[in-house]
């Protein structure tokens, strides 16, 4: 395996839109950066979120969520309560090839926050808006910014192809087109 560059990110995002829209520099002017950089991509995030409602007798069950424990909310700014997560999805829609698997991180802007940005690999031939899971591990609440960076995209390329990639086993978050909840 290898981490792929900015030159080889900017021909897969134009040849075969592997990131739409996609940057093809860093934006950082007033803003928490986001586009392309040496080794990654820095994904931003949408308007729209799911807030985790704090109902004590709750009982998160990832085999079968329940939507109402969530608030939808939109906007350019998103409050995350202390000690509590969000969903949220990407700005970019992503194709990722065949031989190509990702890591994302958070932004460390975010981290020296307290924030901690969770989403999962994508897998080769996954595509879709990625749906986030954002954690606030302070005491007090965090703004989040709407259409501004969140995560960095790793890219690692194979030596050979997989076997069976996410789209040849129909993979159930394939195509996803908003911020969509476990499923099993």
């Amino acid at each position: 395996m290898s981490v792929k560059s900015d030159k080889w990110i900017k021909k897969m995002a134009e040849k075969s839109k592997m990131i739409n829209p996609f940057s093809e520099k860093q934006i950082k002017n007033n803003v928490i950066s986001y586009g392309l950089s040496s080794y990654g991509y820095d994904m931003r995030i949408a308007s729209e979120f799911k807030i985790f409602k704090n109902i004590h007798d709750s009982i998160i069950d990832p085999k079968k969520i329940n939507p109402e424990l969530f608030e939808a909310c939109q906007g350019d700014i998103c409050i995350i309560p202390p000690n509590s997560i969000i969903l949220a999805r990407s700005v970019e829609y992503f194709n990722i090839p065949r031989k190509i698997i990702t890591i994302c991180l958070g932004k460390s802007t975010y981290a020296r926050c307290g924030v901690i940005v969770n989403v999962t690999p994508f897998e080769p031939e996954w595509e879709g808006y990625a749906t986030l899971e954002i954690s606030n591990t302070a005491p007090a609440p965090v703004k989040i910014y709407a259409n501004e960076g969140i995560a960095q995209i790793i890219f690692l390329e194979a030596d050979e192809e997989c076997l069976i990639s996410y789209k040849d086993k129909a993979g159930k978050y394939q195509a996803q087109d908003k911020i969509v909840y476990a499923k099993i």
